[in-house]
């Protein structure tokens, strides 16, 4: 099936690289702090059911100034509504990154939500199932060091994509409960898309391309992989942004872009020229801190924020 080759395709792009953790390049202090897990009571559960395997329990920390979770086990969403009276009935799937191995909640998560709730587009935070890690942070930290510093593990294409599989139900059943609450959330079921940063590119990008009844009606993917794809012909417009000093993808090339404007496919690409990897919501001093004011201006100029009222 085209949208299998697609899936193990884009994991064989990115799982080099996926040990990779979000946060800000050329960080002051990268130093992790364990905090207390967040009660997260408008988290709703999912029902894609526990990892399979999964024996270390969900724990936070803090890093670059912002708070990560890892060894998710239970997939939720967590809504971030906008106000009734401006309410646009576009919605947003926000997937944050983490390599699969923990999730940047605030700076790709809840940070983000917040701002779209802002404009009037209702966000959901998506905490997708993880990779287990160790529970001690200080273990953590040294495995993580390791994985980045040594060769990425091989394994073959049908292993890395049937290693997403939790990962996109996941994104499939964010879909379905935002369609299904639709009218009590005040969203438009076919005005709702999905944002992804890093490995929440990934796994963006997977939804919309092998995600079968998910179904995005538009995609972001911000500083993820950008390799070649095959594309069906009603792929949702996407939208792209990237530092040109990324660490995480030197001299990758623009494969995706090029596949979307050979399908003939809406695309935008931004190519800033600094910003470094993991930028999300941190007040920088660069112009990559205008992707946020560039996606939702393209949001619009796709006819999904005219007003529900």
């Amino acid at each position: 099936m085209t949208s299998r080759k697609t899936l193990i395709r884009l994991a064989a792009v990115f799982m080099a690289a996926s040990c990779m953790i979000s946060g800000p390049a050329l960080a002051q202090d990268d130093t992790m702090t364990t905090i207390a897990t967040p009660a997260q009571a408008d988290a709703i559960a999912l029902g894609t059911g526990p990892l399979p395997g999964a024996t270390s329990p969900e724990v936070w920390h803090r890093q670059y100034g912002s708070a990560f979770a890892r060894n998710v086990t239970v997939a939720t969403l967590t809504p971030y509504l906008a106000d009734p009276a401006k309410a646009t009935g576009a919605a947003v799937i926000v997937a944050p990154g983490g390599g699969f191995r923990t999730l940047s909640m605030e700076n790709e998560g809840s940070d983000v939500a917040r701002a779209l709730a802002e404009r009037g587009v209702s966000a959901f935070v998506l905490k997708y199932r993880l990779i287990q890690t160790p529970s001690d942070i200080g273990e953590f930290d040294r495995s993580m060091r390791e994985l980045v510093s040594g060769r990425p593990p091989q394994s073959s294409p049908d292993a890395m994509a049937a290693s997403l599989a939790p990962q996109i139900a996941d994104a499939r059943a964010a879909f379905a409960l935002v369609r299904a609450r639709g009218a009590e959330w005040n969203v438009d079921p076919d005005r709702i898309g999905m944002v992804g940063f890093s490995a929440g590119a990934m796994l963006t990008m997977s939804t919309a391309l092998a995600g079968e009844d998910a179904r995005p009606a538009f995609i972001g993917n911000i500083y993820g992989p950008l390799g070649a794809v095959k594309v069906p012909a009603d792929a949702p417009p996407l939208f792209i942004a990237l530092a040109v000093d990324d660490p995480l993808f030197p001299n990758a090339g623009f494969g995706l872009i090029e596949s979307w404007r050979t399908a003939k496919r809406p695309v935008e690409f931004h190519y800033y020229e600094r910003g470094g990897h993991g930028f999300g919501m941190y007040p920088k001093e660069t112009t990559s801190t205008g992707w946020f004011d560039a996606f939702v201006r393209w949001i619009g100029m796709h006819g999904m924020l005219a007003s529900a009222h």
